[in-house]
């Protein structure tokens, strides 16, 4: 099967687990289905029931993060289920998207370019990735949800094994959230980030409940690339005094380290397939 035809299907699954008091709809007499009906799905999500029949037949070929969210509510998937739909509309759920309009300052550009031997990225307002040097796309490269840090870290599959201290990065990525949030409480491309990732992520959830600060982030990490295995690195963030909101982030290794040779082969490996250098957004 291709991914629209496994799509539908699990859809239709699902659809037949789920029983209508489960969802809160009442019941009269006998049901000629099991389980929910396609209009009764469409519109516990908010969809059109041709949208809906459209993505049970295999035929709406780019799901949005909105669609997704929505079917696991109407749907009330559990977190195992929730990961599989979001498998199998990852390729475009997952899509880069252009990120919010924060222009990134050309001498900071050119600067981070010039780093041949040094993983940089640029974050902006709430942790979209707006500039990558080499580098850094080739650390990046096996990451689909690539266009913001908490993507990376709570929806995409090789997230975890990205981030080897996965609940450190977690907690820290969280806090920077919500202080961009109470900063900016009305936001909406902010709120939209929240609800989705508190739809799709259980662990997100957790901790966006909690008000807690994760403290000071911790300098060291350990990062992983099938190609090159495990790298420890030092990690520097800076503010852009020029661009308020935004931070230049650099991975560097100890000179001599075993993570030193591993960024070297990286670069060697992989920085080539990149092309011109990424522009802001």
């Amino acid at each position: 099967m291709d991914r629209l035809s496994d799509l539908g299907e699990f859809l239709r699954r699902h659809r037949a687990l789920t029983r209508p008091e489960q969802v809160g709809l009442a019941t009269q007499g006998r049901r000629q289905v099991p389980g929910l009906r396609r209009d009764e799905v469409a519109r516990l999500a908010g969809l059109s029931i041709g949208h809906y029949a459209r993505l049970e037949q295999g035929r709406a070929r780019h799901p949005s993060r909105q669609t997704v969210a929505a079917l696991v509510q109407a749907l009330r998937l559990g977190e195992p289920a929730a990961a599989e739909l979001y498998g199998l509309v990852r390729p475009s759920v997952c899509r880069r998207r252009p990120a919010r309009r924060e222009r990134v300052p050309p001498e900071v550009l050119r600067l981070m370019h010039r780093w041949t031997d040094v993983p940089a990225y640029i974050l902006g307002w709430s942790q979209d990735v707006l500039a990558r040097n080499p580098l850094a796309g080739a650390l990046h490269d096996r990451l689909s949800c690539d266009d913001n840090m908490l993507r990376m870290i709570f929806l995409d599959p090789a997230g975890r094994e990205f981030f080897r201290d996965w609940s450190e990065a977690a907690h820290a990525a969280v806090t920077e959230l919500r202080k961009t949030a109470f900063v900016a409480p009305d936001e909406q491309r902010l709120m939209d980030l929240v609800g989705e990732l508190a739809t799709m992520s259980r662990p997100f959830r957790r901790l966006w409940a909690r008000h807690e600060s994760s403290g000071i982030v911790r300098r060291s990490v350990r990062l992983y690339h099938p190609e090159v295995g495990e790298l420890r690195l030092s990690r520097e963030i800076f503010t852009i005094d020029s661009a308020p909101g935004q931070r230049l982030v650099t991975y560097q290794a100890e000179s001599g380290s075993r993570s030193a040779d591993k960024l070297a082969l990286l670069n060697t490996l992989l920085a080539p397939d990149f092309g011109e250098p990424a522009s802001s957004a």
